[in-house]
């Protein structure tokens, strides 16, 4: 069994000091099929999503939690695209992430998937300062969530995450297993920062 024991060999190799949970933050595939992540902290996980910025504060998100071993779970991991179906049933939790695209008058929010987006970082951030690992996924059916959540037209299933615990990596298939193990890389600050570095 390979277990990714020397967490630190995975931390982020930064340019400045960030804090501790972004430096430990990646995206393993490799998640313990036993471990449970407690209600309280699942709370406190989606605590930290309901805080995120927002346009003009209409806080356009919303989740579906499934937890390992629930009808839910079973239907958002069936709705998962190639290999992601292969290794996310060991997650412990799958939360689909929805933006509401449009308001109540009908009228398009057209930073709705941005603010979704803030609000999945806050609830990732605050999953990994919990002892936690994140991994998101935009492999996946929404028309087949849509239909079996009953979802409203305005909301739109943008990615799912996976939350857990980390486990064995050889439970892996040969070609995620080699990615789970691979050296992380990012661009240069320099290459990203277009104007004013």
């Amino acid at each position: 069994m390979t277990l990714i024991t020397d967490i630190t060999s995975r931390n982020a190799d930064t340019e400045a000091p960030l804090i501790t949970p972004l430096v430990e933050r990646w995206s393993p595939r490799a998640y313990d099929p036993t471990a449970e992540v407690s209600p309280d902290v699942i709370r406190t996980i989606l605590e930290a999503a309901r805080w995120a910025p927002s346009a003009n504060n209409v806080q356009p998100w919303r989740f579906i939690v499934a937890r390992r071993g629930s009808e839910a779970f079973a239907t958002v991991h069936d709705a998962l695209l190639g290999f992601n179906q292969a290794w996310a049933d060991s997650a412990a939790v799958l939360v689909v992430n929805l933006a509401e695209t449009v308001d109540d008058a009908g009228k398009p929010r057209p930073w709705a998937r941005y603010d979704l987006g803030q609000a999945v970082a806050h609830l990732t951030v605050q999953a990994q300062h919990e002892g936690l690992h994140t991994h998101q996924m935009g492999g996946f059916d929404a028309a087949v969530l849509r239909e079996a959540f009953g979802l409203d037209e305005r909301l739109e299933a943008v990615s799912i995450t996976a939350i857990g615990v980390l486990g064995d990596v050889d439970a892996l298939p040969d070609p995620l297993r080699e990615r789970e193990v691979a050296p992380r890389v990012r661009k240069p600050l320099g290459e990203l920062v277009l104007v004013g570095q």
